[in-house]
């Protein structure tokens, strides 16, 4: 049987057989046989292919469904009961060990700049030396914001707390590689990646975010939970606007 799901997939894509085989790093005719013959490559090549064709690898490969919910499952470092729980040096290990990717999404995040006041020359120096530097937070004079600082019983503080936040972000914000953007979303989680290192931070309604519980994930190629929440981040982050 042929694997018309990725024949389908390709040409949705507008690229070739070729161009496939190319971005992935195996000869034409592997990916000829996967399409003619169904056959299933490797972990590895299925991950490359599926990223390129921007679908999710088990749809091209449902045979595949069990791998990799145990490799998402595998993702899950640990569980912290609230975010006061998680180590500051956790916090500074994965600042400091960040070399390509920093990404955070919050409504302020003012505990992480109040706990590392050298974050912002941090930040920059990363961008400087090649890392891409994505800061998302809530504008202060959206309806969101105003609505979760009341939820949270703290009313106007909360976009008092974005815009301290945004200040001390400023000396790092001329630095190309640094972007900073707000939004104006509901947030169902506040994110903080690393590399491959996510924090997760949940929102529950009625409950600031420093009560509420953190997840710690750390990317497995094929699975499926840090990309997933990385997705989230990249859509609210190209409906962010100007800070």
């Amino acid at each position: 049987m042929a694997n018309e799901r990725l024949r389908a997939a390709i040409s949705a894509k507008g690229e070739t057989i070729q161009s496939v085989a190319q971005h992935v790093g195996v000869d034409p005719k592997s990916v000829e046989r996967w399409i003619t013959t169904d056959r299933t490559p490797h972990r590895g090549h299925r991950w490359k292919a599926a990223s390129f064709l921007g679908v999710d690898e088990v749809y091209i490969w449902p045979s595949v469904q069990k791998q990799a919910e145990t490799a998402s499952t595998s993702e899950l470092i640990t569980y912290y009961p609230h975010r006061g729980a998680v180590p500051t040096a956790l916090w500074s290990s994965l600042i400091e060990k960040a070399k390509d990717q920093v990404d955070v999404l919050v409504y302020a995040g003012l505990f992480l700049f109040d706990s590392h006041p050298d974050l912002p020359d941090q930040l920059a120096e990363k961008a400087k030396a090649g890392a891409q530097i994505r800061i998302l937070l809530g504008d202060p004079d959206s309806e969101m914001v105003r609505q979760r600082g009341e939820e949270e019983g703290i009313g106007g503080d909360l976009a008092a707390r974005a815009r301290i936040t945004r200040r001390y972000l400023e000396p790092a914000m001329t630095t190309p590689g640094v972007e900073v953007r707000l939004h104006d979303t509901i947030l169902y989680n506040s994110i903080y990646r690393f590399d491959d290192d996510v924090l997760v931070n949940p929102h529950v309604l009625g409950a600031p975010a420093g009560q509420n519980p953190v997840l710690h994930f750390r990317y497995i190629p094929g699975a499926r939970t840090f990309r997933h929440y990385m997705r989230s981040f990249d859509y609210a982050w190209e409906r962010g606007g100007p800070a």
